[in-house]
């Protein structure tokens, strides 16, 4: 492991706290979420040290997508196939955890790293007081086996669960009704269609697409006390390479809370001169 447990970042006495810094005020300090934990050159995606730089420089959402090995072990990667991400070949779940430690990392460019496959228990204990995790669980994964993995760790106050429908949701908050949970919100049925499953307002962060938020939904939620994800993965992120970082304030202005990003450091640069400029903070920022 070439990770260190440096100080801490985030300080949450218990999920409560979670709650409180992931409600909408309009003191909130706006986020990066680093999709897939911020890949690099020579820094893989879904891997702990990506992670660990991204949060050296910033506080840091790190969203990172979880999948089950032959033998039952929780990882994180992203694809069904080892052959992109790593020097292995084939189907992640016809090999055991043993097999898939004698791997190394691939970053972007196909450069293979020193870096080896995470399980999922080893990145949430490392996490805890460093990073909130957004975590993309990939189908044919039992949403109890994540969450059992988030108790024998105890990092209820650095998890969101990632949901893509209403179903899903309720799911997870019957299993689960501590854990805060990121939900697609498209537009204001969405909304009523997770309060009609019970899943409350005080347990969701959501997700508005990765096109400029309507101001009406973004209002909208913010009224609930909601906090409005904004995937600029893609298109909003070639616009901001583009036409320059300060793009990325511009989308906070128009209503997003947090960034799901492929370009995790530009953008956390670009929203620290507007957190300095109207002087937000949190108690639950270090």
């Amino acid at each position: 492991m070439h990770v260190s447990n440096h100080n801490q970042i985030f300080n949450f006495a218990g999920v409560e706290d979670l709650y409180r810094f992931l409600t909408y005020s309009e003191k909130r300090v706006p986020l990066v979420s680093a999709h897939r934990g911020g890949p690099d050159v020579d820094y893989p995606e879904n891997a702990l040290e990506t992670f660990q730089r991204v949060a050296y420089k910033t506080p840091a959402i790190i969203e990172c997508d979880i999948a089950l090995t032959k033998d039952s072990v929780l990882v994180l990667i992203h694809d069904e196939t080892l052959d992109r991400t790593t020097t292995g070949k084939g189907r992640v779940n016809r090999h055991t955890l043993d097999e898939l430690n004698e791997l190394y990392l691939k970053d972007e460019t196909g450069n293979t790293t020193n870096y080896r496959i995470p399980t999922l228990d080893e990145t949430l204990a490392w996490g805890v007081g460093k990073v909130i995790f957004t975590l993309d669980v990939k189908k044919n994964v039992p949403y109890r086996m994540v969450i059992d993995a988030i108790r024998r760790t105890k990092s209820e106050a650095y998890v969101v669960i990632i949901t893509y429908s209403a179903d899903q949701a309720a799911v997870v908050h019957n299993l689960a009704p501590d854990l805060m949970i990121s939900a697609s919100i498209k537009n204001s049925e969405d909304l009523v269609r997770l309060n009609d499953r019970d899943v409350p307002d005080t347990r969701l962060v959501a997700f508005v697409g990765t096109s400029q938020a309507d101001k009406k939904l973004t209002d909208l939620l913010h009224q609930h006390g909601i906090l409005c994800i904004l995937g600029t993965i893609g298109n909003l992120d070639d616009q901001a390479a583009q036409r320059g970082d300060q793009l990325y304030a511009e989308f906070i202005e128009n209503g997003a809370d947090i960034l799901s990003t492929d370009r995790p450091l530009q953008a956390a640069k670009s929203l620290s001169y507007y957190i300095q400029k109207r002087e937000l903070s949190s108690p639950y920022i270090n």
